[in-house]
């Protein structure tokens, strides 16, 4: 259990490391605002779920076409990834400057697949937005990682607004978690406004999720329970776990399927529902309305461990498919 509990700690879109005052870094639970946050949450227990339902897709379109980065910006963040949330070093890096091979083209196993180095903080963007479609992908863990953390990595979905908005580095959106023991954990991704501290971070990305209570992971202890609390996913308890494990052993293939229509999301990893979120939101820059999020940019991350991603295709989709309890 506390081997679970680091690594959930280190893991989290958010490190600890360049934090030079603790209040900067992400809630532990310690304030009333914290624990008042998730004290109506129901206690947690496995379920055994499956999709049905399926929505009738459209032509299956690549956006990787095994050759290069075609169809995808870069923006990299700070050039020491460890000051990212405490004094940066350096101004970001920036749009499409990527000299340092983060992202690239490689053959791995016998096919094409993109590489994330995670040697650099930052995140290879579609250049296109989309809505109301099934996103299909593989990733891989290499054997590198280069933080004292474990293995992170992400897709977040629905980006817009601002390169290097979060901490210098990742647009805003919704991120499909890619974290050892955690993979499909949903966290909203805000805009830190240039500031370095958790505590004035704009978090302008909303969600709510059905959840209930672990107290197996650290705060705010909350996973995915379809028939929990259905709960506003912000800050302090900005994010949500899986609601299962699912992830193959490290060094194999998994597969990541990722439903979005209108303001709802569904994560699947391995065939298993892990995720469902509702009421995907953002706030209007200038009025401050909140207004449903339903399209965006994908970005797919680079934080400090090796990554391969291979077979990304997006197909449009009518509807989202059901999740329901297997027997």
């Amino acid at each position: 259990m506390l081997l679970r509990k680091t690594l959930l700690a280190c893991a989290l879109l958010t490190s600890p490391l360049a934090a030079a005052d603790a209040r900067q870094g992400p809630p532990d639970g310690s304030t009333p605002e914290e624990k008042a946050a998730i004290a109506a949450d129901p206690a947690y227990r496995p379920l055994h779920l499956t999709l049905t339902n399926l929505p009738k897709a459209g032509k299956a379109v690549p956006l990787f076409n095994g050759r290069d980065l075609s169809g995808w910006d870069s923006w990299l963040g700070y050039t020491v990834p460890a000051t990212t949330y405490g004094t940066p070093s350096s101004e970001p890096i920036g749009l499409n400057h990527d000299t340092y091979g983060i992202f690239k083209v490689v053959k791995e196993d016998g096919a094409p697949a993109i590489y994330s180095s995670g040697k650099l903080f930052g995140g290879l963007i579609t250049k296109q937005p989309y809505r109301n479609y099934h996103l299909h992908l593989q990733f891989k863990w290499g054997p590198g990682h280069w933080m004292p953390m474990p293995r992170n990595n992400g897709v977040v979905y629905h980006s817009h607004g601002n390169y290097g908005a979060f901490f210098g580095t990742w647009m805003s959106g919704v991120e499909f978690e890619i974290v050892p023991h955690s993979v499909g954990m949903l966290l909203t991704v805000g805009d830190a406004k240039g500031t370095h501290s958790f505590t004035t971070v704009d978090w302008r990305v909303g969600a709510k999720v059905e959840v209930a209570h672990d107290p197996a992971i650290i705060y705010p202890g909350r996973r995915y329970m379809p028939g929990g609390r259905l709960a506003p996913v912000q800050f302090p308890a900005y994010n949500v776990d899986a609601g299962t494990d699912a992830e193959k052993p490290l060094g194999e293939w998994n597969t990541l399927d990722l439903y979005v229509y209108g303001d709802k999301s569904i994560h699947v990893v391995n065939g298993v529902p892990v995720m469902a979120a509702s009421e995907l939101t953002d706030k209007d820059e200038k009025t401050g309305k909140v207004i449903p999020l339903t399209a965006g940019r994908i970005q797919l991350q680079s934080e400090g461990a090796e990554t391969y991603f291979r077979n990304i295709t997006l197909q449009p989709i009518d509807h989202l498919p059901t999740i329901t309890r297997k027997p």
